[in-house]
Order: structure tokens, then sequence, then C-alpha cells
């Protein structure tokens, strides 16, 4: 019913910059909250950020003052500008939507099927 493609991401230097786009296609009435969550090998998926469909924002401490999250309605898109990048911020990136296909529905989760960002000199 939603699909999500994530894209942006890539092998940057430490203090490095990227950003990732998120992109809903499908049956779509309504988006709500948008999350990033990423993804390390061996470590629970950790939520990233997080942007309300009326833009309010939070973001985990390990981000906060380096990522900025925001969002399109127009273009049903969710963006991570992700700056002073850190080895440690190496993971698959997932987009996360809630979304209504249709008037008086249930929210549905849906989620995309990762980027890989690295970071490393």
């Amino acid at each position: 019913q939603v699909q999500l493609v994530e894209s942006g991401g890539g092998l940057v230097q430490p203090g490095g910059s990227l950003r990732l786009s998120c992109v809903a296609s499908g049956i779509i009435f309504r988006i709500n909250d948008m999350r990033w969550y990423r993804q390390a090998p061996g470590k629970l998926r950790e939520l990233v950020a997080t942007i309300t469909r009326g833009a309010s924002t939070n973001y985990s401490d390990s981000v906060k003052g380096r990522f900025t999250i925001s969002r399109d309605n127009t273009k049903n898109t969710v963006y991570l500008q992700m700056n002073s990048l850190k080895p440690e911020d190496t993971a698959v990136y997932y987009c996360n939507v809630a979304a209504q296909t249709r008037p008086s529905t249930l929210w549905g989760d849906y989620w995309g099927q990762g980027t890989q960002v690295t970071v490393s000199s």
C-alpha cells in the first residue's frame, strides 16, 4: 500500500556531511509522524530523529546538534541532514512513517529498505 525509498547514503570522511531522503509512494491519504532509525552491525536498531506532521522534532542525544530532520508534505518526503559525521554514525539508516491509506482508516507503520552510511578516513 505504501512504499518508502531511501537515498543519499555513501562513504564520507569524519567531519563530513550527507543528506538522506525518503520518498513515500503508493496509496496514501495522509502521513503522520516520520522517523529515521539506524542500525549498526551487531547492534539493535535505534531511533535517530522524529518529525510530526506539524513539524515538531525530536532527536536522540547522540545526534542532537549535528543532525536535522525535515519534511515536505506536498512531496511525501522526509530528509535527514547529517553534519559533523563521526565514525560511530556508521550504520544502515531506515525511514519509517505512519500513514493512512484512506480517511478513517487505522494508521499503518511502514519501513524503507535502508541506505548505508559509512564514516571513515
